[in-house]
């Protein structure tokens, strides 16, 4: 009997394989940036102090996201961070998720208060100069005035650019500032526990699947027994295509 599970259950791994990789390669064709034909993609995270007891966690994860994207090719990231009293850095594009990699890793947590609108308006100034297909942050607070992000949020939403929040624990204030700017950019916010790392993981690898091939991809995603994250992000978003 045992035997018959583990040949079962190889068997249900070597079919989730197959069918992750043919969404990747779907994913490959349907690449919609113009231009040079390459998804970009804005990775913003937290790195006050507040979230270093799960900071290690989160860069392993936020660094598989790009290395499960890998084979798709078409996907630049910029990764954008702040932390302390007035540091809010933005890193070169990179292609290459071993590059982005170790960029993550060498960022430490600082104590500070959130720099929010200043990804923000980066993200804008970058669409802007040359397409941005989405911005991803990552952080547990929000200690800013919303209606100052609200603002920077709406020129991202004329620019086309929708915002992807993942909520780490149960600020109320943060819950309500990411609910809008998801809401005014046709993103998604999400909550996700310190726990949850393979649901993090899903999450995360559905945006990448978004910036390199739309809507459509994400539906593809949605379709597969993976797809639970793209899911989730679908059902806040309105259809664009």
């Amino acid at each position: 009997m045992s035997q018959n599970r583990s040949v079962q259950s190889t068997a249900k791994s070597t079919a989730d394989d197959l069918e992750v990789a043919d969404f990747l390669a779907k994913v490959k064709e349907l690449a919609v940036a113009p231009g040079d034909g390459r998804g970009r993609l804005v990775f913003a995270m937290d790195a006050t102090m507040s979230r270093q007891p799960t900071w290690d966690m989160a860069l392993g994860l936020q660094a598989d996201m790009f290395k499960a994207i890998k084979s798709t090719g078409g996907l630049d990231v910029q990764l954008v961070y702040f932390r302390g009293l007035d540091e809010c850095r933005a890193s070169k594009w990179v292609s290459d998720p071993e590059a982005l990699a170790k960029l993550m890793t060498s960022v430490k947590c600082h104590g500070g208060y959130t720099q929010i609108r200043k990804v923000l308006n980066h993200a804008s100034k970058a669409a802007a100069a040359k397409r941005v297909n989405a911005v991803v942050y990552v952080g547990d607070s929000m200690e800013e005035e919303i209606d100052d992000l609200c603002a920077a949020a709406g020129e991202l939403t004329l620019l086309g650019v929708p915002v992807f929040l993942f909520q780490e624990g149960h600020d109320a204030r943060a819950a309500r500032a990411f609910r809008e700017i998801a809401r005014l950019t046709n993103g998604a916010t999400l909550r996700f526990d310190s726990g949850a790392a393979n649901e993090l993981r899903q999450l995360l690898a559905a945006v990448a699947a978004y910036a390199a091939g739309g809507q459509k991809a994400l539906r593809q995603l949605g379709r597969t027994s993976r797809g639970e994250g793209a899911r989730r992000l679908l059902a806040q978003m309105k259809p664009t295509d």
